[in-house]
């Protein structure tokens, strides 16, 4: 298993020993899940933390409606999991999708949980790693979510080039709050303003 773009992500975020890294090794294993398999289902317990090495996971809850609300998607180098369901030990609100084939780097959480009390750098990454994603960069998102338009925020997921290019259009109408039809005629309208 090569895993010096695991290790090295995680370094981004805060340097680890060799011996943290020999120990984190020892409890991954490299899974590889086809397109639309799911990583975790809604109400099942969220027991492994995963690395993205390639590939397209989303993560959706499920309205009253019973449709999907897509509210993030995870490429290649990304860390994902139900983090929220891992903390308090409760089942997943989230599902997680394969929306493409998907090579990862899984972990189990109670074996992981266990060398964060061990190795003091391994506990800084992470919190290193959650305040950077899970309150920086989530609290925008929230605010985006609340205050801007659909057209906006379609326009903030058309810079992400190569994320919007590999999303389905249904997933992104998912992923604002809206239908396809209301998804056309946004796009539609953005053309109309460039030309």
């Amino acid at each position: 298993m090569k895993n010096s773009e695991f290790v090295n992500q995680i370094n981004t975020y805060y340097p680890l020993s060799e011996e943290t890294i020999k120990d984190l090794l020892d409890i991954c294993t490299e899974e590889y899940y086809n397109k639309n398999d799911l990583l975790l289902e809604t109400g099942a317990m969220a027991r492994y933390y995963y690395f993205l090495k390639s590939g397209l996971i989303g993560y959706y809850t499920i309205d009253e409606q019973g449709d999907n609300i897509y509210k993030i998607f995870f490429e290649e180098s990304s860390f994902v999991a139900s983090t929220a369901a891992i903390i308090k030990n409760e089942p997943s609100d989230f599902t997680i999708i394969a929306l493409e084939d998907c090579t990862v780097i899984q972990y189990p959480a109670k074996a992981y949980r266990e060398l964060l009390e061990k190795h003091h750098d391994l506990a800084l990454f992470h919190m290193h790693y959650l305040e950077k994603n899970w309150v920086v960069k989530k609290e925008p998102l929230e605010v985006s979510l609340k205050y801007e338009t659909a057209k906006k925020r379609y326009l903030q997921l058309v810079e992400n080039t190569s994320l919007h290019n590999r999303l389905k259009q249904h997933h992104i109408a998912s992923y604002l709050g809206i239908t396809p039809t209301q998804l056309s005629r946004i796009k539609k309208e953005i053309h109309e303003d460039k030309y």
